[in-house]
């Protein structure tokens, strides 16, 4: 699923995405490529660290470990948010905790665009502690995490070629995309209220899925319990019977 809010005026691309796994290939040495070139060598590709993996694909790209994806979606997806702080090469763990102190501005608000404008052709990967101790110890579950995150940026070069772009990805414990931000030069409008409604009406789906599936096995409890009174009551019945008649003694 994807999402996005851009700006009318300014001519850049933010969009607000979540996405589990989606297929691709960017520019430059993929991660298979990179595999096969490492285990061509004398090094194996087995014994590289995450980091190691991301800085050979993206020498670039900035490594955080911290548990970003623990911050509220409603909240990530802002225009005010300050996500250009992952860029850093050292982040305020106030990040964590930040709170907008107004009313969210537009897209086409001169202070959003000039901070997108300066993200354009950077990139952070945020893993939380619980996820790089795991894949210290699980390197299929390091490639993996590799290769989600070249395939979220081939997805979106394939949407847009040829137009520079900035990345936040951040990850949850069990290796799978959490919140990230894409910005992106162009000239596509859309309007940032459409999304959050969006969002909105999903997150109202799901929690009527859950409160229908909670529903439905009380309903099953209920009638087991029912079932099991009434077994034991007919039991209870058919034993005072037989006792009356003398059967039981």
């Amino acid at each position: 699923m994807d999402f996005g809010v851009t700006s009318k005026l300014g001519g850049y691309y933010l969009a607000q995405q979540y996405q589990k796994s989606v297929t691709g290939k960017s520019d430059g040495v993929s991660f298979a490529e990179l595999a096969a070139t490492k285990a061509a060598g004398s090094e194996s590709v087995s014994g590289m660290s995450f980091e190691e993996m991301l800085k050979a694909k993206y020498p670039e790209a900035k490594y955080h470990v911290m548990d970003a994806y623990k911050i509220p979606s409603g909240i990530w997806c802002r225009n005010d948010f300050p996500f250009e702080k992952f860029f850093n090469d050292d982040v305020d763990e106030s990040v964590m905790n930040w709170k907008p102190s107004g009313k969210e501005p537009a897209m086409s608000d001169a202070k959003v665009q000039s901070r997108l404008t300066s993200t354009l052709g950077k990139k952070a990967i945020v893993i939380p502690p619980a996820l790089e101790e795991k894949m210290k110890n699980d390197p299929e579950l390091a490639k993996s995490v590799m290769q989600k995150v070249e395939n979220h940026i081939a997805a979106s070069d394939a949407r847009l070629p040829g137009v520079r772009k900035s990345f936040v990805i951040t990850f949850d414990e069990d290796g799978e995309i959490a919140n990230f931000t894409t910005v992106s030069e162009g000239k596509i409008t859309v309007s940032s209220s459409e999304f959050v409604e969006a969002r909105k009406a999903r997150e109202a789906k799901h929690a009527e899925y859950e409160r229908l599936a909670e529903e439905s096995a009380l309903k099953r409890k209920m009638l087991t319990q029912e079932t099991d009174r009434r077994y034991y009551q007919s039991k209870a019945v058919s034993a005072a019977a037989y006792e009356a008649a003398g059967i039981l003694k």
